[in-house]
């Protein structure tokens, strides 16, 4: 359960991947809003680690 925490690295880590400005959303570049689009979704990962490792 703990490799989930690998994702946000890897996603943010790994820059040819959102090194670029399309598809813009709503006027942002693509290459600002995957970054920020992480920061919830690491959140939510961080969070069910945390849940599961309180279970064991």
């Amino acid at each position: 359960m703990n490799l989930l925490l690998l994702l946000p690295f890897a996603g943010l880590l790994w820059t040819p991947l959102y090194d670029r400005y399309t598809p813009a959303l709503f006027g942002f570049p693509f290459f600002y809003w995957y970054q920020l689009a992480w920061v919830p979704v690491t959140s939510v990962i961080i969070w069910i680690v945390w849940k599961k490792g309180r279970d064991v």
